[in-house]
């Protein structure tokens, strides 16, 4: 057989379940797939060769080159097939889906294939079964998008197809901070009679004059109900509304737009896949495993649905740097876990999460994965494809777009499995006292009248930021944070949690005989907006012993003289004190 990733078992038949995984955990990091260390090493990954590997995922095998979304750190070389290796134990007509205990158990179409999983081998390949999961089919065929009665069906874009995508664009040159800045008017305010020095932006961004000028303009000429109608101005409507849908997707680099669902944010879509995903396929004694960095809105809607069905919450550690336990994320995929739920970027420590073996040790283990992206959309280019991630779910304010608007990226075969959430309006078909037909994704779980306006705003934000460029962003942003970094180490007391090595812009910090509060109230009269509390993590503060710490986060519109102004007023801060 061909040297490859995994080319001979990790594992024997008679391994409990945890040592498999944990025994393939090994396996991929002595041949090089995974960091030996649970820490990222800092700085941009070298991305491989044309020809060089595949990245991890079904969206490599389909487009045969390499695919890798910019930062990600996981290749599998390329190996041959070899015509003697023997046939995986599973094939797409024998899987069975199976729902939660309350539900009719469901034979799976032939149509439906099993993980297209690289050359990594799961552990159905090893002989072993998943008896307290439901085995859910992973495809990656897209159907037709419904047309409206009175539009075509929109355009199609073929999987990866980046020939003219944005936001693939080279970094500029010379990143242009000041021009950039002059485009959010937010940034022109004073406060307390100081140029406002916004560093909240973990929490919400300010908003370029192009959003606002697009949800203006859809107010003034645009605003009509969409999908229902076929007068011109609500065909306009709903063009502008599409027209969204189809950013956000290659934003994400999904496949197919019905594969994006909008919501009203992060919070709304992790509830949304709590509510069906959740209702339809985890039981009692099932577990969700979680991290110590999750954000209160990817901990508590598991908490509800535990509560609900008897399923069990596991955590994967952190360390004292703020890092996962890799090893130990591993230990914890047992044969009941139905769904890793993760964030990309932690909102308190800004952690960046290894999403590409995470992901990887999952779907080798059967279970799906949620990535929560609210905190990496804004400073990570993201393809969801190459990810193979099953659900990421984003917010647009966190991304320099509106409030209340974001959206939930699903594979399409999983989304046409989930029932609906809400009824309404919109996501049905037909109604009957007797009977009610529902729509096909994403009009299915979008009830009622969207925040058409919202989805208008949000579209013209992405536009925005593709047009700087994310790999721009986030290499201007890694040089911001590397400069605050070393200005605040300097000031006495000064203490820094979260030192990961491969960190987003979030610098949380607490300063020795000052409160949280009193030190952002002084940062406040000296005109710089931050964070201090919990951030609605606080198990993350707690494993430092913590309640609360003080949160400077930065944007691509911040600059040096930002963290120069915050540095002078937390020297002033301590010689006055």
């Amino acid at each position: 057989m061909s040297e490859g990733l995994l080319a001979e078992p990790v594992a024997t038949l008679d391994q409990p379940h945890s040592e498999v995984v944990l025994s393939l955990f090994r396996e991929i990091t002595s041949r090089g797939a995974l960091p030996a260390s649970s820490a990222p090493q800092s700085g941009s990954p070298e991305l491989p060769s044309e020809g060089k590997g595949l990245p991890i995922g079904p969206a490599s095998a389909e487009n045969g080159a390499s695919s890798a979304v910019p930062g990600s750190q996981s290749v599998i070389p390329a190996v041959e097939e070899d015509p003697l290796s023997p046939p995986p134990v599973h094939t797409g007509t024998d899987l069975e889906l199976t729902e939660s205990p309350n539900d009719d158990v469901t034979s799976v179409p032939a149509s439906f294939e099993p993980f297209g999983f690289g050359t990594l081998k799961s552990l159905h390949e090893f002989g072993l079964e998943n008896p307290g999961a439901d085995t859910i089919p992973h495809s990656n065929e897209v159907s037709d998008y419904p047309d409206y009665y009175f539009l075509g069906a929109p355009s199609k874009q073929g999987a990866l197809d980046h020939s003219s995508t944005r936001g693939v664009q080279p970094p500029l040159a010379a990143f242009d901070v000041e021009s950039i800045r002059r485009d959010f008017p937010a940034l022109q305010l004073r406060s307390h009679g100081r140029p406002l020095v916004y560093l909240d932006n973990a929490a919400t961004t300010q908003k370029p004059q192009a959003v606002i000028d697009a949800t203006s303009q859809f107010y003034s000429n645009d605003n009509a109900p969409v999908h229902r109608a076929a007068y011109e101005l609500a065909e306009r409507a709903t063009t502008a509304f599409e027209n969204a849908r189809e950013n956000v997707r290659e934003f994400l680099g999904a496949k197919d737009k019905k594969e994006i669902v909008f919501t009203r944010g992060t919070t709304e879509a992790i509830n949304l896949v709590a509510n069906t995903f959740g209702r339809k396929f985890i039981g009692s004694g099932d577990e969700i495993l979680l991290t110590e960095l999750e954000h209160h809105a990817n901990i508590v809607p598991w908490q509800l649905l535990s509560e609900q069905t008897g399923a069990v919450i596991k955590v994967v550690p952190i360390n004292d740097r703020g890092e996962l336990i890799l090893e130990e994320y591993a230990k914890l995929l047992g044969p009941r876990t139905k769904l890793v739920s993760v964030a990309h970027v932690s909102n308190s420590l800004g952690t960046i999460n290894p999403i590409e073996q995470i992901i990887q040790l999952a779907h080798a283990a059967g279970v799906h994965v949620l990535i929560d992206g609210a905190q990496s959309t804004p400073h990570i280019p993201i393809n969801v494809q190459a990810l193979d991630a099953d659900f990421f779910v984003f917010s647009g304010h966190k991304i320099f777009g509106p409030t209340g608007i974001g959206a939930l990226y699903g594979k399409a075969h999983l989304l046409e499995l989930l029932p609906p959430w809400q009824g309404g309006g919109h996501m049905i078909k037909d109604v009957r006292f007797e009977k009610t037909v529902f729509q096909h994704p994403p009009e299915k779980f979008e009830a009622g009248t969207p925040d058409i306006a919202g989805a208008v705003g949000l579209g013209a934000a992405i536009d925005y930021i593709l047009k700087i460029g994310l790999p721009a962003i986030a290499a201007y942003e890694h040089s911001l944070l590397e400069y605050a970094t070393n200005l605040l180490s300097g000031i006495p007391g000064l203490r820094f949690i979260g030192t990961a090595a491969n960190k987003a812009s979030v610098l949380s910090l607490i300063i020795d005989g000052h409160s949280n509060e009193s030190i952002a109230k002084h940062l406040d009269t000296q005109g710089i907006a931050v964070r201090a509390g919990h951030h609605c993590a606080l198990p993350a503060q707690r494993h430092f012993g913590l309640e609360s710490t003080v949160r400077p986060s930065l944007a691509f519109y911040n600059n040096r003289a930002d963290v120069e102004a915050l540095v002078q007023a937390l020297y002033s801060l301590i010689k006055h004190s």
